[in-house]
Formats: C-alpha cells, sequence, structure tokens
C-alpha cells in the first residue's frame, strides 16, 4: 500500500464538504475520482498532498515513496524554453555525464593507486548512469514533450511566452519525467487535444507507479481506472473496474437503496396505522397492544432517502419551426492566416436531424469554421449557404452572448420578456440554477456555470441548427448527461466542435476529422472512427490529390450517400482522376497492404539489427568494465588508455542507437 487515507473531514464555515472518508491506494494502482462540481475533489487532493489540512482525520504515504502532483491550471512561468525545463527534471544525470567525461580525462593520466581509485569510481559513476535511464533520457524527453502536443520546432520557445494551457502542459511533462512512485493529477486532459490524450492514457497505463486521477473525462476514466471513489454527499465510496463498471454498480447500489428505503417507508406506514386502530377501539388491551408496537417502532433504524436522479433535469428541445431537408451546403471553402493555411478547397453538405461532430488536433481551425458559419470571420475562399427556414443557436466558448453585469433572472427575462419568472426559474433548474442561484451575477459565475447559462438561452431560442463549441467544458458528469440526453432528444440539427469522446459516442451520427488541411468524413460514433481510421487515411492518402502537402480532395470509403440520403461526401474526388471501377479499386487496396507489410517487415528487420547491435556493444562496455578493474591492466597506462577511449566510444554509440531504437519502436 502507498497512501491510506482515514476518516477525513473538512468544512468551510458551515459548509461540510467532506465527512469521514476513507480509501486506501495500492503500488501500481490507477484510481479515478470522481463526483459533481463542488463535491469536494480538489479539497481532497489538496489534503493527500498536504497543502491543506483536514479538520480530522489522517493521510499515511508509505515511507520512502515520493508524488508529484499536478493541480488545475497548474502552470510554470519562466525565461528557459521548453527543452531546457524539461532538461532540468534530468539535472542529476547531466551532472553524472559531466563526472563521467571528467572521469575519463582524468583517467588518461592517473597510475597506480590514484588509477585505481578512479576506475572504481568511474564504475560506480558509470552504473548509476546507466541505471538511471542515462542513455534514454534525451528521446525520453523528446517522446513525452511530442506525445503531450509540441512539435519539435516549438521546444525551442521560451516558456514565458506561452499560453496557459501550454504552460500547464509543461507542467505536466515535468511531472511525468519526474517519475514519482505516486502522481496526483487533478483534471489532466483539460488543455490536451485528442491524440495527446490518447497518447496520456497509454503512458498512465503502462506506468511504473500508482496514479490518483480527477477527471470529468468518461472515456479516459474508462481507459485507466481500476478503481473508482466517488465523492457523493460529502460521504466517499470505492467501487472497483473503471467509470463503466462504477456506473452500473452506482446504479444497481441506488435502486437498491430506494428499494430498502420504500419498503421500510411502507412497513413504518402499516406500524402507524395498526397502533391508530388499536388505540380508536380505547380498550385497555388494545391500548397495551398499541403501546408494544410503539416501542418496536421506536427500535427501527429508520434509514435516509437516497439521493434521486433529478428526473426534472430531462430537458426535451423542440424547435419551434422545421427546417428544409438541405441545412447546411459548404462549397470550396478555405481559410488561411498568413502563412498558416488551417483548410481549403472544402465541400460537405448537412442534412436535417444529422448530429455531426468536428474532430482534430488543436489549432487546426475546428472553432474558425464554426465562426465562419456563424458569419464572424470571413473565409478566404469559397461559399456556404443555409437551407430553407435554417434558424442558427451558436454557443460559443467564450460565452460572448452574456452579459456579465446582469443576474441569470435578468440575462434570461431581458431577452425573452413573455416568459414568466416561473417558467425562466424551471428552465434554469433544469440546468441545476435553484434557489438564489437565480440572481448570481454572470460575472460571479464559473466558467462552467456561464456554460449553463448559455446552453439555456439557447434553449428557449427558435434555433432549429444548433452550432456548439465544446459545449461539455467545465460541466460536471451529471450536467454532460443532462445535456447528452438532450441532444438525442432533439428533433433538430446538430453540428458541434468537441474533444469529449464519450460524449462524441453518445451523440454523433457523422464524425468529420479535420486532419491535414481537409475534412475526413466518417459515418459513425467515436468508436466507429477509431476503428475506421486508419483505412479511410490510408485510402485518402493514396487517392491522387489526396496528399496531405497538397490539401486536396480525395474520395473516403463509406462515405457515399448511398443507402442514406442524408449524407454526402465529405471530401470530394479530384476531378482529373475520373471513375474508378471496381476491379482497380481492389487491386490498389491490395498494393496498398502490400506495401504496408513490406514496410512493418522492413521496419522489424531494422528494429531487429538495432537491438541486437545495443546488446553487443552492451556486452563489450561490460568486458571493458571487468578488464579495467583488472589488477595486472591497471598498471599499463597505455593499455588503459585503449580501453578508456574505446568506452566512450561505445557510450556515444550507445546513445544514439538508444534514439534510434526509440523512433523504430513507436
Amino acid at each position: 500500500m502507498i497512501l491510506s487515507c482515514h476518516n477525513i473531514s473538512k468544512a468551510f464555515l458551515e459548509n461540510q464538504v467532506l465527512a469521514n472518508v476513507s480509501f486506501h491506494i495500492e503500488d501500481y494502482e490507477k484510481a479515478a475520482i470522481v463526483g459533481i462540481n463542488g463535491a469536494g475533489k480538489t479539497t481532497l487532493l489538496r489534503i493527500l498532498v498536504g497543502q491543506m489540512q483536514p479538520d480530522q482525520g489522517s493521510v499515511t504515504m508509505a515511507r520512502g515513496k515520493t508524488f508529484g502532483y499536478l493541480a488545475q491550471d497548474d502552470a510554470v512561468d519562466t525565461a528557459k524554453t521548453i527543452y531546457e525545463e524539461l532538461l532540468s527534471v534530468k539535472q542529476k544525470l547531466i551532472d553524472l555525464e559531466d563526472r563521467i567525461r571528467a572521469c575519463e580525462l582524468s583517467m588518461q593520466t592517473a597510475q597506480g593507486n590514484s588509477l585505481e581509485t578512479l576506475m572504481r569510481q568511474y564504475d560506480s559513476l558509470t552504473h548509476a548512469f546507466e541505471s538511471g535511464g542515462g542513455y534514454a533520457y534525451k528521446s525520453e524527453i523528446v517522446g513525452v514533450l511530442k506525445g503531450l502536443g509540441f512539435a519539435e520546432a516549438e521546444f525551442q520557445k521560451p516558456v514565458s511566452t506561452l499560453s496557459g494551457g501550454q504552460k500547464t502542459r509543461v507542467a505536466l511533462s515535468k511531472l511525468l519525467l519526474q517519475g514519482p512512485e505516486l502522481i496526483i493529477l487533478d483534471e489532466p486532459t483539460n488543455h490536451l487535444d485528442m491524440n495527446s490524450i490518447a497518447w496520456l492514457e497509454t503512458y498512465l497505463l503502462n506506468y511504473k507507479g500508482a496514479v490518483i486521477v480527477v477527471s470529468h473525462d468518461r472515456y479516459f476514466l474508462n481507459r485507466i481506472a481500476t478503481k473508482v471513489i466517488e465523492i457523493d454527499q460529502t460521504v466517499s465510496t470505492t467501487f472497483l473496474g473503471n467509470y463503466s463498471d462504477y456506473a452500473v454498480k452506482k446504479e444497481q447500489l441506488r435502486k437498491a437503496a430506494m428499494n430498502a428505503y420504500l419498503n421500510q417507508q411502507r412497513e413504518i406506514r402499516h406500524h402507524e396505522e395498526v397502533i391508530e386502530k388499536l388505540r380508536s377501539f380505547n380498550r385497555e388491551k388494545s391500548i397495551r397492544r398499541a403501546e408494544s408496537r410503539e416501542k418496536l417502532l421506536e427500535k427501527i433504524d429508520v434509514l435516509e432517502k437516497p439521493t434521486e436522479v433529478r428526473t426534472d433535469m430531462r430537458i426535451k428541445l423542440t424547435p419551434r419551426r422545421q427546417s428544409g431537408n438541405d441545412v447546411l451546403t459548404v462549397e470550396d471553402l478555405g481559410k488561411s492566416f498568413g502563412s498558416q493555411v488551417l483548410f481549403r478547397h472544402v465541400d460537405f453538405e448537412i442534412k436535417r436531424g444529422e448530429h455531426v461532430a468536428i474532430i482534430g488536433d488543436n489549432g487546426t481551425g475546428k472553432t474558425t469554421l464554426l465562426k465562419i458559419l456563424n458569419r464572424l470571420v470571413t473565409p478566404d475562399s469559397g461559399s456556404f449557404r443555409l437551407g430553407t427556414n435554417v434558424e442558427i443557436g451558436y454557443y460559443d466558448q467564450e460565452h460572448h452572448v452574456l452579459h456579465s453585469e446582469k443576474t441569470l433572472l435578468e440575462e434570461l427575462s431581458d431577452d425573452y420578456p413573455t416568459l414568466t419568472t416561473t417558467e425562466i426559474r424551471n428552465l434554469l433548474a433544469a440546468f441545476l440554477f435553484t434557489g438564489d442561484d437565480v440572481f448570481k451575477r454572470i460575472d460571479d459565475l464559473s466558467g462552467g456555470e456561464r456554460g449553463r447559462v448559455s446552453l439555456a438561452k439557447l434553449m428557449l431560442g427558435n434555433a432549429n441548427f444548433l452550432i456548439l463549441d465544446e459545449p461539455t467544458n467545465h460541466l460536471d458528469i451529471m450536467s454532460k448527461e443532462i445535456l447528452e440526453d438532450a441532444l438525442n432528444r432533439y428533433e433538430g440539427t446538430v453540428l458541434y466542435v468537441s474533444h469529449d469522446r464519450y460524449f462524441i459516442n453518445r451523440t454523433a451520427h457523422r464524425i468529420l476529422d479535420l486532419t491535414a488541411r481537409q475534412f475526413v468524413n466518417y459515418i459513425g460514433n467515436y468508436d466507429y472512427y477509431l476503428e475506421k481510421r486508419e483505412d479511410v487515411m490510408a485510402a485518402v492518402n493514396a487517392a491522387p490529390g489526396g496528399s496531405s502537402a497538397s490539401g486536396g480532395g480525395a474520395s473516403v470509403p463509406g462515405s457515399s450517400s448511398a443507402g442514406n440520403p442524408a449524407v454526402r461526401p465529405m471530401v470530394q474526388p479530384n476531378p482529373s482522376s475520373g471513375p474508378k471501377s471496381t476491379d482497380s479499386e481492389a487491386k490498389q487496396d491490395w498494393l496498398a497492404k502490400k506495401e504496408e507489410q513490406a514496410r512493418l517487415r522492413k521496419k522489424e528487420n531494422a528494429l531487429k539489427k538495432c537491438e541486437e547491435k545495443i546488446a553487443q556493444l552492451e556486452d563489450r562496455s561490460q568486458e571493458i568494465g571487468r578488464l579495467m578493474s583488472n589488477p595486472e591492466i591497471a598498471t599499463q597506462a597505455a593499455r588503459l588508455q585503449e580501453l578508456t577511449t574505446e568506452q566512450a566510444d561505445i557510450l556515444k554509440e550507445l546513445e544514439q542507437l538508444y534514439l534510434e531504437w526509440e523512433v523504430l519502436a513507436e
């Protein structure tokens, strides 16, 4: 066991946040802490790492174990470059390397006892350097930076010039490179794109240590968690398994608890009715029996009513007017900012009733496309047109539609004066704003609360085409599920940008992947996209005009409208390529598979040769170490000089081979 949390309680004035929270974390265990916003998850993490003291209870860390903590929006601010900042984590190895080089120089001129002492020191230093990962630390830094979304061209950027999200990614990179026995992460996926989140999932799954993570990313929790610790109404409950296992067990427990509560209430009412009946007889014997039942009733340990699923939060979105079948048509659309090309020659259509998700790396132009469709940004080329009776409802990440000086009630009543106060309160309650919450000023709300207000306003509009930019950002899991259910019952059309893979899986009929300056269409949810991505991208890149360098279009298997009149190809075929027969397509597919198989064989052979060369050099390095420690050779200065030079050459060659192996093994 690496950490034990026993009966932790914490209150802020009269607000009890945690009460008798207990759990433990085993070595190598991956645990998730879940709960609604305000449940006390971040407070618990701060108590675990010693940044906050509990009112009662204790936290025990196993002796000699280290931990690393990344808080929400934790950021580094330094004049160092990104690479230099991460290199500082490996300072001990850098110092060891300097001492090894100094020792090598000294050994060239030393003799006798002095040389023997240097040889022993050299052997100790090289052993410590090797066991500490000295030959691979530079490639490890590069791997972590690339995995978390930094391009090599960005490595030399000063950290002080980065955005808040980029600085947080640098802080996360440093923590991963430190490699403590326990990693504690608070919303680590907030500033990561999908590829970076997938990389982090794999990294944490293979991490040779324990992990505690707070996250609202259910897909992420499904992949890494082996235990879920729920904080609900100040108390904790531990569930084994990932998030889906937890959700199933939680619902089963809730139903069982509700049934037990209802059964006990029926039993209590039965006793009360019998007591009332017995007393109504007004006889001594009947009164004694009534008193006996009352004593029995007093001994019952009355169960508290379990928290019910908020059925009042179920929102049904019904457009006041139906649009035509053709909702949106985009033709030859392109946009650049200076020399940076976001996308070009984009053609696609959206039909009534479709739910389309746009995905892609950060900075590729997803939000820009939404702003173009809302006429907030002008495209460089191409055009788009809306269909008959289409009315757009737009939700942006910055919530520009809100007025900071107004209260929630004023924000909605001013825009919709025909609604009564009761109607507005009911809608706000559906988005978790109850009681005096409606009198809060917009300026005093958190990012997630502003998001819920914006969504509430959107629901009141006449829109039949919702365009949403990261609608689940800052929402807790319950709020996300409310929104998912609402969109799944929505009778209009939806186009949205999101990094929330669980949300996409539940709500998307179609995915547009913005990659290599073009949009690629997948008819299905996120799981379907993962299943088909490699095949589709191989077809896109193999098609004439489909290379990412040109940014041209390519036909995509499975994206035609056959059998589904509401779907059209996302990226149009190159007109010059002409129609292709089934035979030629099959031949092209066969050739592509053969080429891929050949590439993989070549890569495997290169990897094998690299591993063999590494093994040979490591054996020779050990042999040299034994020779240099031989007393007979210790007196031969020329021979020692020769061995020292060879050892230094081997170390340099090994460092290059380790880098090559890292690249081949990816």
